[in-house]
């Protein structure tokens, strides 16, 4: 199975890889920090049946694109690179912390498939996992920016999804919670269930095997997360202010 992830040098997507390295496996490990990925093809080497380095900034869309032309069909993309702000407490984000942020997040997905898709449609096969984030169901004013990304990477998910159904391609939404990773080493407060990142590697692994269309984990942050949606919105606005 040819697999490529993309933000593969650190946290979530550096123990997609791990996990994914086996003898059936070809991996395609994609970042823009050459030594990390380096390190990391170094772990695996004798684990999987080939691994190959993808180093571009994905930020950069030409260069991204060009990279991509060469790698042929995959089986299986899960789209991890993204970046946050961090949860602040700053009133506006600039623009450029705004646009950084949906580069990563959101269009370097689609710069991606782009090129990918098309090969995609024509085997008549394969998965797209979108790796977004419980955030993305209840934006807190600390996480604005971040989690407006991820509502739109869930839209555009949704979209790609019931369009290439009928070419036998599964999309797969995952919306986890807190991980341990670079991503949530920012944060300054305590993360209520927070999980262990090969834990829950293992859980979204599980959810891709199955094809499930839609994951979300821890299932008590989801389900807090669902009421916090059900209470009239002047309930909900004392409790982001009391959690702010």
């Amino acid at each position: 199975m040819k697999t490529l992830i993309t933000g593969a040098s650190s946290g979530i997507g550096a123990e997609f890889a791990r996990q994914y390295a086996t003898n059936e496996n070809e991996l395609f490990l994609l970042a823009r920090r050459e030594e990390k990925l380096l390190q990391l093809h170094n772990e695996l080497l004798n684990k999987c049946k080939n691994i190959n380095l993808i180093v571009v900034d994905v930020r950069d869309f030409k260069l991204l694109q060009e990279k991509l032309n060469d790698i042929g069909t995959m089986d299986l993309i899960i789209l991890n690179a993204g970046i946050s702000l961090g949860h602040t407490h700053t009133d506006i984000p600039t623009i450029e912390e705004f646009k950084n942020l949906y580069d990563v997040n959101v269009l370097s997905q689609h710069a991606v498939l782009e090129v990918l898709l098309p090969k995609m449609q024509a085997q008549r096969t394969g998965k797209i996992v979108f790796i977004s984030s419980l955030s993305s169901l209840f934006t807190m004013p600390t996480a604005k920016v971040y989690a407006s990304s991820k509502r739109a990477l869930n839209a555009y998910a949704e979209g790609i999804r019931f369009k290439y159904a009928p070419d036998g391609i599964k999309v797969i939404t995952i919306l986890p919670g807190f991980i341990k990773s670079e991503l949530t080493d920012k944060n300054d407060f305590k993360m209520p269930f927070l999980l262990d990142t090969d834990d829950a590697v293992i859980r979204m692994r599980r959810a891709i095997e199955k094809g499930k269309e839609f994951y979300a984990f821890p299932l008590s942050f989801y389900l807090i997360i669902r009421f916090l949606n059900l209470l009239p919105s002047l309930l909900s606005q004392r409790i982001v202010n009391y959690l702010s």
